[in-house]
């Protein structure tokens, strides 16, 4: 469990008015500036993320143009969209709840994709690194990869965009705390570990470049400010880096991805009350709850423009303008190269002006939710009960059914 990833966090008294972190040299416009280069051929660029930062994005477009890229000596060597498994198996982590494990099969075998390439150019994209715990470990993945060859991209955005999108992710994994107490636990309440110990280690920024600088050097990290009102500049970034033609990297659509709306969150996240209160084992809620109900629903309901969303309040978003200001100030003193416009992570962001609409689920968004797990209970056959269940106590009852269930689905 990650102790380290986080310090005081500033107030949202202190922070009302963020002065803007200096000019530094190696500030650069995206995506190119004065003295700008791409990355020497043969470069294996390692791109960490953090989460919430365009890491589907760019991973969607990187593997929708794998093809395109070789023809310009640029491999994306991962077999799928997201080497998960991969970067979850070196850095240790468990991966989401109720999934099996990853191993160091993972790794190896994206490692020998990634020597199959030759010394053409690569690229590998997880955000999944960023939660390396330690240096030992981010020395092992850098020297696994080739540490005279390893260039490190990191992807910003300012916190007040990060908080709402990674708590609805967090809630998709089983979080049960709503959003504004989980704020007041990450902002507020030392030493900022609850419920989510890898959210700081993930978005205290200036120490996740600190740790990465401290193991590859400032010469070899780039990072990259993504700015949100140009929607087209993280892909021009990447081709400029990996020496690709301009407009060969699109965005491809993802639904699955989506974010979920305040009602569906808060669908999810009393669901997830019921599911820890009856005591289902953690598979069956990636089985039936994740990959089930709320995979169908995000593919399968387009949020109307009315619904409510997640909307984060006016002390929080001070709050995270004014780490934000500390974050960039302080990498801006490491000597990493940065692309893009610093001041952006400190912005305060407008907050709603009036109390939002109280959160309800539209019936035909639950229907769909419900219609998802159902569709995977039905892949596994049904067999009677072997006794009555009249005397059965309903909790007693649940967690029974609950065990039943994931037993069919194994075998199916």
């Amino acid at each position: 469990m990650e102790t380290d990833c986080s310090t005081r966090q500033t107030t949202a008294a202190e922070t009302a008015a963020p002065a803007p972190p200096p000019a530094d040299p190696w500030v650069q416009p995206m995506p190119a500036g004065p003295g700008l280069q791409p990355l020497p051929a043969g470069t294996r660029l390692l791109h960490i993320g953090p989460h919430k930062t365009g890491t589907t994005s760019i991973q969607g477009a990187l593997f929708a143009a794998k093809d395109a890229m070789a023809e310009h000596d640029v491999v994306f060597p991962a077999h799928s969209r997201h080497p998960m498994e991969a970067a979850l198996a070196v850095c240790a982590r468990p991966g989401m709840m109720g999934d099996a494990r990853p191993t160091e099969g993972h790794w190896g075998r994206l490692l020998d994709a990634l020597r199959a390439t030759g010394r053409r150019t690569s690229v590998i994209s997880s955000e999944f690194f960023a939660d390396a715990p330690d240096d030992e470990t981010i020395a092992r993945i850098v020297d696994d990869l080739g540490r005279d060859r390893v260039h490190v991209l990191i992807t910003l955005r300012p916190l007040a965009k990060i908080m709402p999108s990674q708590w609805q992710q967090y809630v998709q994994n089983g979080l049960r705390m709503g959003y504004e107490d989980w704020l007041d636990h990450m902002l507020r309440k030392a030493p900022y570990e609850k419920p989510n110990p890898s959210f700081w280690r993930r978005h205290r920024h200036d120490r996740l470049v600190e740790r990465w600088t401290r193991v590859v050097g400032a010469e070899n990290i780039t990072v990259v400010v993504v700015d949100d009102g140009d929607r087209g500049g993280l892909m021009r970034t990447f081709e400029f880096l990996l020496g690709l033609p301009d407009g060969l990297l699109v965005e491809v659509p993802d639904t699955a991805n989506r974010s979920l709306t305040l009602a569906e969150a808060e669908m999810l996240r009393k669901l997830n009350m019921e599911f820890r209160g009856n005591g289902l084992p953690d598979e069956l809620y990636s089985k039936l709850v994740r990959n089930g109900a709320v995979m169908h629903m995000k593919n399968t309901c387009r949020p109307a423009p009315d619904d409510a969303r997640i909307t984060t309040p006016t002390w929080a978003l001070e709050a995270a303008a004014g780490i934000g200001a500390e974050m960039a100030e302080r990498i801006g003193t490491m000597g990493v190269r940065v692309l893009g416009d610093p001041a952006l992570l400190s912005v305060v962001p407008a907050s709603a002006s009036t109390e939002p609409e109280p959160a309800r689920i539209d019936p035909e968004v639950a229907a769909h939710a419900l219609y998802g797990a159902l569709v995977v209970a039905a892949e596994a056959p049904a067999r009677p009960a072997a006794r009555t269940v009249h005397q059965t106590a309903s909790r007693e009852l649940v967690r029974v059914l609950g065990h039943r269930v994931l037993k069919r689905l194994k075998r199916s």
